[in-house]
């Protein structure tokens, strides 16, 4: 038995149980569901069947805050060119380009495609100018350096003395 079958089931006999006993109230009970529950199942089957017991998808709807398509891409463009600007100042060089975004939809966006990090951009820059073969920016090329830089600098460190520095 499949838990669709299982579900389906379960509601059925929640239905039938009431109609043996002739009390709604005490098949709930027997049953641990609420009263609700079996009305809701009553309408349900009345309005579509058994078919209508199937669980229904549930995706998660496009909230009507989100921003546009087209603002979100050129907020990904602007992270590629720029990829250490923070949401802020992100946020302002777009309002100064005519953008009205805030700087917790640059961030919104950023989370939906895992660049909340500078490092997490750095590294979404480095993939695209090895896949497009495309000319980089005196700027990015000085970021990358940079990001090289950092993490060399935060190598490991031998001491006489495990885990301690002096």
């Amino acid at each position: 038995m499949t838990q669709q079958q299982y579900v389906i089931n379960r509601k059925v006999n929640i239905v039938e149980l009431a109609q043996t006993l002739g009390n709604i109230s005490q098949a709930c009970r027997n049953l641990g569901v609420s009263r609700q529950h079996y009305y809701d199942i009553k309408s349900v089957i009345a309005e579509d069947g058994i078919e209508g017991l199937l669980t229904k998808s549930r995706r998660t709807p496009r909230m009507a805050n989100r921003l546009s398509p087209e603002i979100e891409k050129q907020i990904l463009d602007y992270s590629l060119e720029f990829p250490t600007h923070g949401q802020v100042r992100v946020a302002n060089e777009l309002k100064a380009k005519g953008i009205s975004v805030s700087d917790g939809g640059v961030r919104g966006i950023w989370s939906r495609h895992n660049l909340l990090r500078k490092g997490e951009r750095l590294k979404r820059l480095e993939k695209w100018a090895a896949e497009s073969n495309g000319v980089l920016t005196e700027s990015q090329v000085i970021a990358l350096e940079k990001a090289k830089d950092e993490k060399q600098a935060h190598g490991e460190i031998e001491t006489f003395h495990p885990g301690f520095l002096n």
